[in-house]
């Protein structure tokens, strides 16, 4: 089938850059970042350490990586961190909390992919002869495997009251942050806010090809320097990756919602189909179980018809919108997945 006939749902990271997009790529002005700096890649660290509210940020190839610094900053060798059950930390990133720093991941099983305090208060351990200590929580806001599920400010208040009190950090994976900040009509900066350390990606809703952020305090932010340089993270003119993320900001931020009225309205059309379940997305991230087919055979099956979704779990199957695909193309994918599927 012609590529230009598919309809990518896989995920927002299938974006390609426009080409206002491309043009400040071209003319970014840059430095070597390992020897002397690279000013726009400074010039997007100082922006973001505003946006969200911390005194400092530092830019990162993936959100892994970012991620997985932000372990190394918060978790000594031997403790846990607490993560969802269906986290991207537990089960995306090759385990590498363990491989890397020794940290074990502590998994609390939650309805909805959102940790609440009473949940997350039945998981923090002291440490003892037996038991690791309690080093940090992740909060993933917004939740992928549940749905793009946005954690509210008051959860997350009640989190940071909490972690305060047993002396536990929190660690923000806001991979699709600002999708949430769209969802809830709250500024960034109010919902990094609660976090220790906070990251943010723009390979995803914002249509960049590379790069995220970590943000925090300034002396944190200073280590994950040589973590990030251990880690293979020392890019030369990243300038030229910054400039896309500084142009996405300034163009791609606000209309999150399209995207999000677009996954809402898929999910209106699938939702009177006997032979499969959406839920009501709260961002862009519609979610599709399948009551009497096998997600594979049904996710190769719309692939051939020209309509891609991804496969997450045996009946489930995942679809995403983005600002590669327009809300027709949208209806009609979802219009294809009924007439097929149901």
């Amino acid at each position: 089938m012609n590529s230009s006939c598919v309809i990518d749902l896989r995920s927002d990271t299938v974006t390609l850059p426009s080409k206002g997009m491309r043009r400040a790529i071209a003319d970014a002005e840059v430095g070597d970042d390992v020897l002397d700096g690279d000013p726009t890649t400074k010039r997007l660290e100082d922006r973001l350490a505003e946006l969200l509210g911390h005194e400092a940020a530092l830019f990162f190839p993936t959100g892994t990586q970012a991620n997985q610094t932000a372990v190394a900053l918060h978790a000594d060798r031997g403790t846990e961190v607490v993560v969802e059950a269906k986290s991207h930390l537990l089960h995306y990133e090759r385990g590498a909390a363990a491989a890397f720093w020794g940290v074990q991941l502590r998994e609390v099983v939650t309805p909805d992919g959102i940790l609440t305090p009473d949940l997350v208060r039945a998981k923090i351990r002291d440490g003892s002869a037996d038991f690791p200590r309690t080093s940090a929580v992740v909060i993933e806001n917004t939740h992928s495997e549940a749905g793009g599920k946005v954690t509210d400010l008051a959860t997350m208040r009640g989190l940071r009251e909490l972690c305060d009190a047993q002396g536990v950090a929190i660690h923000i994976d806001g991979a699709r942050l600002w999708n949430a900040a769209v969802a809830t009509g709250e500024p960034p900066h109010r919902l990094a806010a609660f976090g220790s350390t906070v990251m943010v990606s723009f390979s995803k809703g914002l249509g960049c090809p590379a790069g995220s952020c970590l943000a925090g305090p300034k002396d944190l932010l200073d280590a994950a320097v040589s973590i990030r340089r251990g880690l293979g993270g020392g890019m030369r003119q990243s300038g030229m990756l910054a400039a896309a993320c500084l142009y996405a900001l300034d163009h791609n931020m606000e209309r999150l919602a399209d995207d999000h009225a677009k996954a809402m309205a898929a999910a209106d059309i699938l939702a009177d189909h006997s032979e499969l379940s959406v839920g009501r997305p709260d961002t862009n991230i519609v979610m599709i179980d399948l009551h009497n087919r096998q997600a594979a055979d049904a996710a190769q099956l719309l692939s051939d018809a020209g309509v891609r979704l991804s496969v997450y779990g045996p009946q489930r199957l995942r679809a995403v919108t983005h600002l590669g695909v327009s809300e027709a193309e949208v209806r009609r994918a979802a219009k294809t997945v009924a007439e097929m599927l149901a």
